[in-house]
């Protein structure tokens, strides 16, 4: 698991290199996992650290990326928005199945891609896997693609910002309705403004919250495909760390701050533990990755998500 760790620490120095400050911790830890085994090998010796990252921290960061969900100002402020935002994600992930199929592109792959355009990135990645039982090395291949295409329109966004006929706050509202991760609606809509970022970030919450409902969605259409199939004797597990994002969100909306004082660095120190325990678990998805097999089945899924990317970022447009 240390390893995992020591890889994360790599990538966060390779993000503090001009040009990588773009693709993020995440993603510049993800690149590094990936040639890491492209040179080495698989670290077979420490097998069970690496999947104790992959699959038991990406849970726990699930549940604590909840603290990041303040529902009181979604719900207050962001009804409107919510409702666009489930037009966005609805569109995301039926576009990108429907490509998927006239491509013969990798099923779950594309799902997982459509997932991540429409709702929030690596996080909704995450969180979708298990329900569908992804491959680990297919969570990899959508979390790698996800990062540096989100990072590609993120720099778009911030090019031509000054040449569209839209107002600051406007702008962070597209930015949030149809980026990929909450770190690319951060840099995409802070050269507009503190209330061009406020508005942006409201709008991005609304699509991490759907994203809770989503799950429940597939969980049920993936029990309903199960009974169809008789020879699909494997079982669905219930996704418990939902739960937990829940009560996160919860405590962190209603009960830390206003029932139980807690500082802002306090609360900027579990951020920080979040994003290191995805960024392991990144890299423990990483290190399961061949090249040669994504070559074979990630070069559609890109090219389906990319389409759909652009088609989300038009319909975004046109609703705010």
């Amino acid at each position: 698991m240390a390893f995992t760790f020591l890889i994360a620490a790599f990538g966060y120095m390779l993000a503090l290199v001009p040009g990588f400050t773009y693709v993020g911790q995440l993603g510049s830890a993800i690149i590094l996992a990936i040639v890491y085994r492209q040179i080495f090998g698989y670290p077979e010796a420490i097998r069970s650290g690496v999947t104790f990252s992959a699959k038991k921290l990406l849970r726990l960061a699930i549940i604590l990326y909840g603290l990041r969900l303040n529902i009181g100002i979604v719900l207050s402020d962001g009804l409107g928005l919510l409702l666009r935002d489930a037009i966005i994600i609805f569109l995301s992930i039926m576009l990108t199945i429907w490509l998927a199929k006239v491509m013969k592109a990798n099923a779950n792959i594309s799902l997982l891609l459509g997932v991540g355009t429409g709702v929030c990135g690596a996080a909704a990645i995450a969180a979708v896997a298990p329900i569908i039982k992804a491959k680990d090395e297919d969570t990899a291949i959508g979390v790698g693609i996800i990062a540096l295409m989100g990072t590609i329109f993120s720099i778009i966004y911030t090019i031509i910002r000054p040449i569209l006929p839209m107002t600051d706050v406007d702008y962070g509202i597209w930015s949030g309705m149809s980026l990929h991760e909450l770190a690319h609606v951060a840099l995409a809509a802070a050269p507009a403004g503190e209330d061009a970022l406020a508005m942006a970030l409201l709008a991005k919450l609304g699509r991490v919250f759907l994203l809770v409902p989503l799950c429940f969605i597939l969980i049920y259409m993936m029990k309903r495909k199960k009974s169809a199939n008789d020879e699909d004797q494997t079982k669905i597990a219930f996704p418990w760390f939902l739960i937990g994002f829940i009560v996160m969100s919860i405590l962190g909306s209603y009960v830390f701050g206003p029932v139980v004082p807690v500082s802002e660095a306090g609360l900027e120190t579990v951020y920080t533990l979040t994003t290191w325990l995805l960024t392991a678990a990144m890299v423990g998805l990483g290190l399961s990755v061949s090249l040669d097999e994504v070559r074979k089945k990630a070069m559609k899924p890109l090219i389906a998500m990319t389409l759909v990317s652009i088609v989300v970022s038009l319909l975004a447009f046109v609703l705010v």
